[in-house]
């Protein structure tokens, strides 16, 4: 009997993602636990097995569309077999297991939770990309139909109600494959989305649908020399997440810090043999990050995210470090870093910046971090103001460090400096705040022993 290729659940906060790339076509033979197919989720690709083995019989989801988890990508069986019989995969590789048909008791769908976002009240489960376009259209999820499982709203549903389509979208028989909601609680998540956005005091409900906003971007150059270059799932990404915090999300203010690294320049020099015999390259981003660890313990506000409801501060420090790649940026977190000493910090750096670079990153290494540093330094960039990776409340820029002239005691001398940059959410912190956690962490490596 041919097997269904299902999207996986691709990490504890991942309920969705893109199909990049097919490895394999119609046709071909596959085996059993061969990589199939890449899937990319928040800038990380991950490839998917072959859940048996024989020839890929169908293509559901083409190239460069979207499905939620639990969607039907393809199927795999032998030769002459018919697709329609296909069934579904006891278990899903690199997944949670899923329940197999006749098998085992369905699992119990997490209860519906409510909703209340811009006053609304509606009853049901939402993704975060869903919540994200109400927030940010200020919508009153009541009046928008909803064409998914067990009426659940989708992105679509969404996007016909700002394009002022408040009818019904057809049903799910007349939807292309990957748009039909899965059945059962296949590959259901272990986080539940439905409070995913914090409740907010009643509004009154707007009189019509707000028009979706106008792009800024410039049209086509029309008979000017020049080639077009698609923009990859990556820079998409990038861009949206840039616009949306910048633009939409969160008015950004920046402080700027000049750095004495003689300290740890020092005690990086009488370490860094020792480091290395444990396989860890000491560089000066582990110090960045230590000394952020201490600025953030001790100003807890940078460590924080904004909600309707008030500000809530995170207990645990999960620091992102922003990697180069030739796309764009990513950027993989260091959870619980406040649990790391210096060595921890550095062969966490070491790993996650490798493994970047490499492509290797696991969609939960991107996730759920409470705050970022990016060293733009490392092309010869003195200072930036970078935008805040939301929802995040604080972003730490490191210049490029160079020798400077200081007057010390009243007398001249020679240290190597860089620049510091803390950008952060006015509505969160003020300057004083912001100017706490640069002393914090200036006095930190400065102080270094």
């Amino acid at each position: 009997m041919p097997t269904q290729v299902i999207m996986p659940q691709l990490g504890e906060s991942v309920v969705e993602g893109t199909v990049s790339r097919w490895l394999k076509q119609v046709g071909d033979t596959v085996e059993e636990y061969e990589p199939l197919l890449e899937v990319s989720t928040d800038k990380v690709d991950t490839e998917v097995p072959a859940p048996a083995s024989g020839v890929l019989l169908q293509i559901i989801v083409p190239e460069g569309q979207t499905v939620e988890r639990g969607t039907l990508l393809a199927v795999v069986g032998q030769p002459g077999e018919k697709a329609e019989e296909a069934a579904v995969p006891a278990a899903a590789p690199h997944s949670q297991p899923a329940v197999a048909p006749q098998a085992a008791p369905p699992v119990q769908a997490a209860a519906p939770v409510t909703v209340k976002i811009n006053g609304s009240g509606y009853t049901g489960h939402i993704t975060p990309v869903v919540a994200r376009m109400v927030a940010e259209h200020k919508l009153d999820l009541s009046q928008i139909p909803g064409t998914g499982r067990d009426g659940r709203i989708t992105k679509k549903d969404v996007e016909a109600y700002l394009a002022g389509n408040t009818a019904a979208p057809a049903p799910d028989t007349d939807l292309p494959p990957w748009e039909r909601p899965g059945s059962g609680d296949l590959f259901k998540p272990t986080v539940d989305y439905g409070d995913v956005s914090p409740a907010a005091p009643a509004a009154p409900k707007p009189a019509a649908a707000p028009a979706p906003p106008r792009s800024t971007a410039a049209p086509i150059p029309q008979g000017v020399p020049g080639e077009l270059v698609r923009l990859s799932s990556m820079r998409r990404a990038i861009a949206e997440h840039m616009v949306r915090s910048k633009l939409h999300t969160s008015p950004h203010v920046t402080t700027v810090f000049e750095i004495d690294m003689t300290a740890a320049l020092a005690h990086r020099a009488k370490h860094k043999a020792d480091f290395a015999k444990q396989g860890v390259n000491l560089t000066l981003t582990a110090y960045f990050a230590a000394a952020s660890v201490v600025a953030l313990q001790a100003n807890p506000y940078l460590n924080a995210q904004w909600t309707d409801e008030g500000i809530y501060l995170h207990h645990a420090v999960h620091l992102g470090m922003a990697v180069a790649m030739d796309e764009g940026l990513i950027v993989p977190v260091i959870h619980n870093a406040q649990d790391l000493n210096l060595m921890g910090l550095a062969r966490a750096v070491n790993d996650l910046s490798n493994r970047g670079r490499n492509r290797q990153l696991k969609p939960d290494e991107v996730q759920g971090g409470t705050f970022t540093i990016t060293n733009h330094g490392v092309s010869g960039s003195l200072f930036a103001m970078p935008i805040i990776n939301q929802p995040q409340v604080g972003i730490l820029g490191v210049g490029v460090m160079e020798k400077r002239v200081k007057v010390i005691n009243d007398a001249i001398a020679i240290r190597p400096c860089v620049y510091a940059s803390l950008t952060f959410d006015h509505r969160v912190a003020d300057g004083a705040t912001g100017d706490a956690f640069m002393v914090t962490l200036k006095d930190t490596l400065e102080g270094w022993a």
